[in-house]
């Protein structure tokens, strides 16, 4: 196998839990899926042995079952169920190597994110010709740019071409500085508990993501500017509906506010949706004033499915991210050492998320609410 089929198998590869894409393990008996952490393996395994089994079958056909490489290794073994013998989980390759800043071997590029009107320049490769918006605003802090607009001329041909989009100065300074301030207050009355995976039962979330997280609907006492944010986003979602891809988004999330409390706390390489739960986009506005990479880190960086580049993408004051949820857009969030805040909703395909609960892959760290996007929204 070439070394460019190995890259690209490798980054096919996800625990089939939480999608996590570090420290994998291989199930010894089908060697097609991986995990994590046998605990992730034991909680996937109601689901998992039915596909184990027929791969299993389709290898007994051809080849006798293989051996681990490295027995004295620590493995994994699939979860004992009904008695059936175990079999271990193989440690995967480790990542291909990386050079010394930190960017990938030989044709790596990295894709800056957008911010047109300063030093960092903006990222031809990731936007179009007159993308990287910088949202015009009036001096109330009102966008200058009607959202059938920005949704039409930018994050529609921005998104199906990139699959990632960036909006800056999306509400104005005003306007979120008053969303900062409900975050604020949100964090200092201890409402925010540990992040948690989706489908998560155990605390062993905490080797893989270090945030501190609690779900907003918006129409919670004191949460009124958060409740305008998600109306705003939900504005944009309901122009560019029906012309994101092939998806038919008739819902989302509520809104995970999450807070890295900058003691280089991150959250390591995965992917949102990586099993067809139902979420399809990911949003994410920053509320970090005067944030500077190169002091405080934090960035979240992106890892297009196919391409040698990746996004580095900085969690600054009133900007808006949208990229796909799913298994094209590995992530990470870097190491912060300030305080980081975000909102994130995740918006559903009307045909995927009836698949998922049908199979029961959606979990309950996914606060679902309904959102009309055929109407305005009142806020």
């Amino acid at each position: 196998m070439s070394c460019e089929a190995s890259e690209l198998n490798r980054d096919r590869q996800y625990c089939e839990l939480c999608g996590k894409m570090e420290n994998l393990l291989k199930c010894g008996r089908c060697r097609n899926s991986f995990y994590c952490s046998k605990e992730h393996q034991k909680q996937d395994w109601k689901k998992h042995k039915v596909v184990c089994k027929e791969a299993e079958k389709g290898q007994s056909l051809s080849q006798p079952a293989l051996q681990p490489a490295h027995p004295e290794q620590h493995q994994l073994c699939r979860a004992e169920k009904g008695g059936e013998p175990q079999k271990p989980v193989e440690p995967e390759p480790k990542s291909a190597p990386q050079s010394a800043d930190g960017n990938l071997p030989a044709d790596g590029e990295r894709m800056r994110d957008s911010a047109p009107s300063d030093e960092s320049g903006s990222i031809s490769n990731i936007k179009q010709p007159r993308d990287g918006i910088n949202n015009n605003i009036k001096p109330n802090g009102q966008a200058k740019s009607h959202p059938q607009k920005l949704a039409m001329e930018y994050i529609v041909p921005c998104m199906n071409k990139h699959g990632i989009c960036v909006v800056d100065n999306f509400l104005g300074e005003d306007r979120g500085l008053c969303i900062l301030e409900e975050v604020k207050s949100l964090y200092d009355t201890g409402r925010f508990t540990e992040g948690q995976l989706v489908s998560q039962k155990s605390d062993s979330s905490k080797d893989i993501r270090g945030d501190k997280i609690t779900w907003i609907e918006g129409k919670e006492p004191g949460c009124e500017k958060i409740g305008f944010l998600m109306s705003r986003v939900d504005d944009l979602v309901r122009h560019c509906n029906g012309k994101l891809g092939n998806y038919k988004i008739n819902g989302r999330t509520k809104a995970m506010v999450a807070c890295y409390p900058g003691n280089g706390t991150g959250y390591v390489r995965h992917v949102d949706n990586p099993n067809g739960d139902g979420r399809c986009v990911t949003c994410i506005y920053y509320l970090n004033r005067n944030w500077d990479a190169k002091d405080h880190g934090g960035l979240l960086r992106i890892f297009p499915e196919g391409k040698a580049q990746f996004a580095d993408i900085e969690p600054r004051f009133d900007r808006l991210l949208f990229f796909w949820s799913d298994r094209r857009n590995p992530h990470e969030v870097q190491p912060a050492f300030s305080t980081r805040y975000a909102i994130t909703v995740w918006y559903f395909d009307a045909e995927e998320r009836a698949r998922a609960k049908e199979k029961y892959l959606t979990g309950a760290g996914e606060k679902g609410v309904k959102v009309e996007l055929n109407k305005p929204s009142e806020v």
